[in-house]
């Protein structure tokens, strides 16, 4: 068999005991370290599951699926994905090639952002398509994200915007020198996000009406589900200027706030934690 197992987004005892009883009976337990990361480091880990986790990077996950699938006809090999499984695409892929090659499948669900982000009191039935945010580069400034952005505010929903992780990213002289080398990881900040929302706007280089200005409400989430996480709610130029310390960082830009949400909110407002 060969399991995706998620192990939750903040404490090494966040795996469920039906995945923790898998991991320790298992082949092979593979831990992927591209997509997320976790407040505990690998060692840590290795002793609460009481077994060797073998990292698994982009370059294994994504060009070495068929070593992670190795013999997985005939024991029973984990890949282990902070949050949830289907937290990514790369996922959902490897699921695929699995069955491609006749490979009994499970996957043990855990809590990602997707549904803990409710903590910031935003009720999960008011969010709309889910989008990211890319890095810019001096020749590559992606805006189409706004469209979608735009989209659930013309229908009064929220958007969950997940900002971009890299992480073993190869430099240009790798890629043309073919000499394996990588760039430093870094994650983006709920600051650069709206900073460069804001860069968007002012633009006015975007297509179709526009929903999302200086003064939409945003929340501001980082490290949700670890001990130290922090929320904080104000405008979008003012969280253009809000340090929310370490990674891992999100972003909501607020639609039409019920009663309720509004009520909940008012704790995280920047006026309110200064």
């Amino acid at each position: 068999m060969f399991y995706i197992i998620g192990v939750g987004l903040g404490d090494v005892k966040d795996i469920t005991v039906r995945g923790l009883e898998i991991v320790r009976s298992a082949n092979r337990v593979y831990l992927e370290s591209y997509t997320s990361i976790l407040p505990e480091n690998k060692l840590k880990l290795e002793k609460f599951y009481e077994r060797q986790l073998i990292e698994a990077d982009r370059d294994l996950v994504e060009q070495g699926a068929d070593e992670i699938l190795d013999k997985a006809d005939k024991d029973d090999i984990v890949l282990l994905v902070v949050g949830d499984p289907f937290g990514a695409t790369t996922h959902a892929d490897i699921l695929l090639r699995a069955r491609d090659l006749n490979i009994e499948t499970k996957v043990i669900h855990n809590a990602s952002i997707m549904n803990a982000i409710g903590c910031c009191g935003l009720q999960l039935y008011h969010f709309g398509e889910t989008v990211s945010i890319p890095f810019w580069t001096d020749n590559w400034k992606p805006s189409s994200f706004l469209k979608k952005i735009n989209q659930n505010k013309s229908n009064g929903l929220h958007t969950l915007c997940l900002l971009d992780i890299q992480v073993k990213e190869p430099t240009w002289e790798s890629i043309t020198k073919k000499k394996k080398e990588y760039q430093p990881s870094r994650f983006m900040e709920v600051k650069q996000a709206c900073s460069q929302l804001l860069q968007i706007i002012d633009s006015n280089e975007f297509e179709g009406e526009n929903y999302v200005t200086r003064e939409s409400l945003c929340v501001g989430a980082a490290r949700i589900g670890w001990p130290d996480q922090k929320i904080l709610v104000g405008t979008l130029a003012e969280m253009a200027n809000v340090d929310m310390g370490p990674p891992l960082h999100s972003i909501v830009i607020v639609g039409t706030l019920h009663p309720l949400e509004e009520q909940f909110l008012k704790q995280f407002y920047i006026e309110a934690n200064n």
